[in-house]
């Protein structure tokens, strides 16, 4: 009677908890991974169906390797057990058989190994690209620059755009992309030879979109590349596939295919965008335009690891509350900013000037920190710079 008590407590606690949390509908990703896939998503460059192909041919050779090793092996157990009256056969050695279990395995591997090489080939074929894009992983985030074709000279960062307390809260209502879609996604022309240059600024990240059939591999130091030719216009998903650090599951990648007209209405956007925000390193601030500009840089690129409240993870990454760094004289906290230390890539590449003159005066300014050198301006970071 008790254990029956206690059974209906508990199932009525379960059903009070699953009452009070929000009920979401699970659906199909929008260019990323569909409810009960079994196999891979659906290919649309001609890479991804040739994998596919590969992968279907590969289980159908093994799953036939499979009923024929093993149907054998219980045909003879049951056939000839000792229960029959069989007796175990005398013989050591069998020149057919042995001669027929290597090269009949080899043929297999031969068969299997054409196809494969073929396409592994064509992979790696990245001549001739209409575009060139240099995918640069860091801690945890992507930034795109458009080296060749038309877009060249566009860049900018991509991060994963679902709110932090979103991610975190698990009575918050989420999107059905809420770990896959970002702020910036990257924008190509359907039916064109996209050429993709990863390399990384921290530790190796990895460029992944399944529907495309590419992942590469985005090593510090080193500049690897990949390409694609989607047919097919839509929204397509992947994600670093690397253990790249503890905000690992938060760097999604979303590419866009569009039409060449849509991609030119792009491409005229971004530039114009682009010159709009263009900074003057020699302009000069106030501390509350850095402090309120700043703000945001911190939010965008360094809370992952030294949190919103400046506490940073103890072991890990260190607290810009009340660090030496930070209150101290400027200079150093410049440097570290832009060429980094230890755990701490360097930003020089990746926020202008303004945006490091912004976001140090914010940290000089937050939390308990009160600086006497309390304000940088952009001016100061450019001449650091050389």
């Amino acid at each position: 009677m008790k254990l029956a008590k206690r059974l209906q407590s508990l199932m009525l606690g379960a059903s009070l908890l699953m009452a009070g949390m929000p009920a979401w509908a699970v659906v199909d990703s929008q260019g990323g991974p569909a409810v009960r896939q079994l196999n891979f998503q659906q290919p649309v460059t001609k890479i991804a169906e040739e994998i596919y192909s590969l992968h279907n041919l590969m289980l159908v050779i093994c799953l036939a390797i499979f009923v024929g090793v093993f149907g054998v092996m219980f045909y003879s157990i049951l056939k000839h057990r000792k229960s029959l009256g069989h007796k175990p056969a005398t013989f050591h050695e069998s020149t057919a058989v042995e001669i027929a279990w290597t090269v009949v395995p080899f043929l297999i591997v031969i068969g299997m190994a054409l196809p494969a090489t073929k396409t592994v080939v064509a992979m790696k074929d990245t001549s001739n690209a209409d575009i060139t894009i240099k995918a640069t992983g860091m801690q945890w985030k992507w930034g795109y620059d458009y080296l060749k074709g038309e877009g060249e000279g566009i860049s900018f960062l991509s991060a994963l755009s679902t709110p932090r307390e979103q991610v975190v809260d698990a009575t918050k209502v989420k999107s059905d992309n809420y770990l896959i879609e970002v702020d910036n996604p990257v924008v190509v022309p359907v039916n064109k030879k996209i050429r993709i240059v990863t390399t990384a600024n921290d530790v190796i990240h990895g460029w992944t979109i399944p529907a495309f059939g590419v992942k590469q591999d985005a090593i510090p130091g080193f500049v690897r590349d990949t390409w694609f030719r989607a047919e097919k216009t839509g929204v397509y998903r992947g994600q670093c596939v690397e253990l790249c650090g503890k905000e690992h599951a938060f760097m999604p990648i979303v590419v866009n295919v569009v039409t060449e007209d849509e991609y030119k209405k792009w491409v005229d956007g971004k530039k114009k965008e682009s010159a709009a925000q263009a900074d003057d390193p020699n302009k000069t601030y106030t501390v509350d335009e850095l402090k309120q500009r700043g703000e945001k840089v911190y939010a965008a690129n360094c809370v992952a690891c030294h949190q919103a409240n400046g506490k940073g993870v103890p072991g890990a990454f260190p607290a810009l509350d009340g660090s030496q760094n930070v209150i101290g004289p400027k200079g150093p906290q410049i440097d570290i900013l832009l060429n980094g230390k230890g755990a701490m890539p360097p930003w020089k590449g990746v926020l202008n000037d303004t945006d490091i003159a912004a976001v140090i005066t914010y940290t000089r300014n937050s939390w308990g920190n009160k600086a006497k050198e309390n304000i940088v301006q952009p001016a100061e970071v450019l001449a650091a710079r050389k």
